[in-house]
């Protein structure tokens, strides 16, 4: 999750339709299989519970933001009498505040913080929803070390207002750059170090999915996919399908992800991984404008044609965010077997 503005991706951020993605970065890449190191097999280590027991492996966050969003996070019992969480048959639901007027300390939302620490592991999230592509709203799905920049960030899920495609990041400390080469997505950074030179301050290393059903309303609209995020010591790699084409091993629960082909993003390069990420938390949150959604309000014309300010737009507008919420049909953890 981005910790001050990050310029680099206005341009991403403020676009409402697939044809916007700037495709010239997508042509520049080499595209070829990529293949994990040795020791392929992985086997299941963490499931999650699903329904209302999903909230028994995660604390809720009620600080501050430190993005500096709109946002109120609130804790359990708040979140499950404004029916903010729910069980809705098998799935787990996340969601904020679509009902009333916020009041001035911003919107009401939910931030979990898994009570697990991971090292290296394949992360798979299945989704039936995401958080919509809604003027003012910033969803992620991420995982933070508490020593951060120092023990890293992932950032898997992301994006701001109406964002058609996924942005991923790695956020860290001095000393780690990526290559622009065996992804399909879209470098848009390639310093990681959260204070680089040449790059907005916390840009980290970015790279955009040009696929408009990766993330918010157009994912959505395909019923929803599956994203695995591979870590290990020499890179991180993500890849998301659609639920028609999961791979049959994942699916299986013998996950190769050497056979998986392409992935969207691969974070490989001049970068010791194994000491720039260590002992991760696993976090969902939606929060609102802030350093990020906030600060590209202006750049959109759909979403500033709405109000002056996000703040004012998101506080007034509880019916603009009913579809700002997470539907996980489950989320596993596997490691090396």
């Amino acid at each position: 999750m981005h910790y001050s503005t990050v310029l680099q991706l206005a341009t991403l951020a403020a676009l409402g339709d697939a044809s916007k993605i700037n495709p010239g970065h997508h042509a520049l890449h080499n595209h070829r299989r990529y293949a994990t190191s040795n020791g392929t097999g992985y086997s299941l280590t963490d499931e999650y519970p699903t329904g209302l027991d999903f909230f028994s492996r995660f604390s809720f966050y009620t600080d501050n933001d430190p993005t500096h969003g709109f946002v109120t996070f609130v804790d359990e019992d708040t979140a499950t009498s404004n029916n903010m969480i729910s069980a809705q048959g098998n799935t787990t639901y996340i969601g904020v505040d679509s009902t009333n007027v916020a009041s001035s300390t911003g919107r009401q939302s939910v931030r979990l913080t898994s009570t697990t620490t991971y090292n290296s592991s394949l992360f798979v999230l299945d989704l039936a929803h995401m958080p919509g592509s809604n003027c003012g709203s910033w969803p992620a799905f991420w995982t933070l070390g508490a020593n951060w920049p120092y023990q890293g960030e992932i950032d898997i899920i992301e994006g701001v207002n109406q964002q058609s495609g996924n942005a991923m990041t790695l956020h860290t400390s001095d000393g780690c750059t990526i290559n622009n080469n065996g992804f399909s997505g879209s470098i848009s950074t390639n310093n990681c170090f959260v204070n680089a030179t040449g790059q907005s301050n916390n840009a980290g290393c970015g790279i955009d999915s040009t696929d408009p059903t990766s993330y918010g309303d157009g994912f959505n609209n395909n019923n929803g996919g599956v994203y695995a995020t591979e870590w290990t010591d020499e890179f991180i790699q993500i890849f998301f399908w659609g639920h028609d084409n999961v791979p049959s091993d994942l699916t299986n629960g013998s996950p190769n992800p050497a056979s998986w082909g392409q992935p969207v993003a691969l974070f490989k390069g001049d970068c010791d991984i194994g000491s720039h990420f260590q002992s991760q938390n696993i976090i969902f949150d939606i929060t609102f404008c802030g350093d990020w959604a906030g600060s590209v309000w202006s750049s959109s014309a759909s979403c500033s044609s709405l109000s002056s300010s996000c703040s004012d737009y998101v506080q007034n507008n509880p019916s603009a965010f009913q579809s700002s919420y997470w539907l996980v049909n489950s989320l596993k953890v596997f490691s090396r077997s």
